[in-house]
């Protein structure tokens, strides 16, 4: 995740104060973990990289076993729990698993359609705890509702968004952009100022499950760097007028990049500061600081890697095996420079980014270190010319097969 926000605040309070304000570094800890508690779904959404469905799945995680490796991750320092699906109110025991999660001191997330909340279940995701609900809106109603595959999903999740605030839940809102739905975001950012929506996730299209059958239709470079644009000009506005709302990007690390060129632009007097936060940062956490479990208790690079199987928490620890690298793909995950080619590694950002989102690489090539063909920097601004791309492999249909 790249926190938009985090920097042009600090940007900010640089230009207000004339120096660049401390940061406190981060303690060593584990990794994030997104878990997909249940497949199932209500919803068929395009870009879905679950490929769920509305029936029941065999072989899920019992109660008793999602205990077992939460004390795992507790141990192993996780700091927060990001609870999906599937849907994951669909779990009749999700309740219980964040009252567990909030016992732990875990930070505990919950990532929902929001269709199913209405003033009651607000009312119960209240009381428990949850530090943040983030909603999935693709778009205005027509989008949105095409996407979802569900007339009237739209007005449900915006009402669920209306219920949750009235109780005190801390809300955003969740967009995926492709070349379908991108003429909406300048409305949905408008809207999460209408509804009282404190965060805006833009996450770039990746090519995994339903987002893999659907890459043909992922927005083209240029309409990607006019979407960054108009969030950095959102965030900055924001950090100016003290706003606490906040903006953040993922699963396109040359967002880091980008923003560099936006402040050599507009700020230039902080440009080295920023790139030395932004080096800190460190880019891509796949492998590294974000893990995913999927519903079956297998262990992932993160949510976009379900083809690629880590090992099962019922056969060993999650700590063995996030720490184990006898992975091929975990090896060069956790390397410092990755293994990339192509222009990619000749980049001059590669401090920063970390090689990007390898997995779009791997689908389109086979080959996890290639360029990242998502990545919408020009050669001229990376320093490197790109790589012919390999023959395509035939687009196809990646199925989990450990489901």
């Amino acid at each position: 995740m790249f926190r938009i926000s985090q920097y042009l605040r600090e940007l900010a309070q640089a230009q207000a104060t004339g120096h660049w304000p401390a940061v406190r570094e981060r303690a060593a800890r584990g990794p994030v973990v997104i878990w997909n508690l249940i497949r199932r779904c209500n919803l068929t959404c395009k870009h879905c990289y679950a490929l769920s469905a509305d029936h029941d799945y065999a072989g899920e995680l019992s109660l008793q076993e999602v205990f077992a490796v939460m004390d795992d991750l507790k141990a192993f320092g996780v700091p927060a729990l990001i609870l999906s699906g599937g849907e994951p109110l669909l779990r009749p025991d999700l309740f219980e698993i964040a009252a567990r999660a909030r016992q732990l001191g875990f930070y505990t997330g919950l990532s929902t359609n929001g269709t199913l909340i209405d003033a009651p279940m607000a009312g119960r995701i209240a009381r428990a705890g949850f530090d943040y609900v983030g909603i999935s809106l693709d778009g205005l109603r027509a989008t949105h509702d095409r996407f979802r595959r569900l007339d009237g999903a739209f007005d449900r999740s915006l009402a669920a968004i209306g219920h949750l605030g009235a109780v005190g839940v801390k809300v955003g809102l969740r967009y995926t952009m492709t070349a379908l739905n991108a003429h909406d975001l300048p409305a949905l950012l408008a809207l999460m100022r209408e509804v009282g929506a404190h965060k805006f996730y833009f996450s770039h299209l990746n090519y995994a499950g339903r987002g893999n059958i659907h890459r043909d239709q992922d927005a083209q470079h240029q309409a990607t760097r006019a979407a960054m644009q108009l969030l950095f000009d959102h965030a900055w506005a924001a950090a100016q007028a003290g706003s606490l709302d906040d903006y953040v990007s993922g699963n396109n690390d040359a967002d880091g990049p980008f923003l560099l060129q936006w402040t050599r632009q507009h700020l230039p007097r902080w440009e080295d500061a920023l790139r030395q936060r932004l080096v800190a940062w460190g880019g891509n956490a796949s492998g590294q600081m974000v893990a995913n479990i999927d519903n079956l208790g297998h262990v992932h690079p993160d949510t976009m890697w379900w083809h690629h199987d880590l090992g099962s928490v019922r056969a060993r620890p999650f700590s063995q095996i996030w720490n184990d690298t006898g992975d091929a793909l975990m090896a060069g995950l956790k390397a410092r420079p990755r293994p990339v080619q192509g222009r990619c590694a000749g980049c001059r950002h590669l401090a920063i980014c970390n090689g990007n989102t390898r997995v779009r690489a791997q689908q389109l090539t086979g080959n996890p270190w290639f360029e990242d063909p998502g990545c919408y920097l020009r050669d001229d601004e990376v320093g490197a010319a790109s790589t012919p791309l390999p023959p395509a492999r035939r687009q196809r249909r990646i199925e989990v097969t450990h489901a």
